[in-house]
């Protein structure tokens, strides 16, 4: 199931987008604050944003959110036409919609974003003999088609990888994102759980194809 993040402040219109995307089939997590959203947006497929909000605006919470999840795409709700707005929105985001809108048209957006994004309802991304479905939240071993099975932990670890290729991430961040507290120099939680995550989704665990170490910086997974 397809994950949204939806941060908006209007109750009244929060309840009806979120009712209406979850009869789509979305999974929704609705947000009245850009508070905890960038912890919540790693576990994401696609943000839908509202820019009048409370505390910081979506402008600034956007902002924050392309830089924690660039791969995941941002959807800006507004009742601003104003041009400059919306260029200051598409400095980041990757859609705007102008209050007020259909919810055929928010979900044909939402979907338009998800393909573009790679994100569609039957996405893969297969990484040297694994496969990994995003929709299903399954990963198969395409050696013997079996699933390989990872505790909750070794899964959002992986998912973080997944939703950053190709780019380096320092053990602070992934420990940060994951765990949701401020990393420790000297700490051995996370590789320990990187080195049994290893064992069961790499062929060689002491030779890693998927999950590179990057010396004294952190891991890339490729793609």
């Amino acid at each position: 199931m397809r994950r949204i993040l939806y941060i908006e402040d209007d109750l009244e219109i929060g309840s009806w987008v979120q009712e209406d995307l979850e009869q789509r089939g979305f999974n929704v997590e609705w947000l009245k604050t850009g508070e905890g959203a960038e912890k919540a947006v790693i576990h994401s497929d696609l943000v839908v944003l509202d820019v009048m909000l409370p505390g910081l605006d979506g402008f600034t919470v956007g902002q924050r959110l392309k830089k924690e999840a660039p791969q995941v795409p941002i959807l800006m709700l507004s009742a601003r036409t104003a041009v400059d707005d919306k260029l200051q929105g598409l400095q980041f985001a990757d859609d705007y919609v102008t209050k007020p809108f259909h919810p055929d048209e928010l979900a044909a957006r939402i979907e338009v974003l998800l393909r573009r994004f790679g994100l569609s309802a039957l996405n893969e991304i297969k990484l040297a003999h694994i496969c990994v479905n995003l929709s299903e939240n399954t990963i198969i071993d395409q050696r013997n088609g079996e699933e390989i099975i990872l505790t909750g932990k070794q899964y959002q670890i992986f998912m973080h990888f997944i939703k950053h290729p190709n780019q380096i991430l320092t053990k602070e961040q992934i420990y940060e994102s994951v765990w949701g507290e401020q990393y420790m120099e000297g700490d051995k939680t996370l590789m320990v759980h990187i080195r049994y995550l290893r064992e069961k989704i790499e062929k060689n665990p002491g030779s890693p194809e998927i999950i590179e170490t990057i010396r004294g910086i952190g891991y890339r997974v490729k793609q």
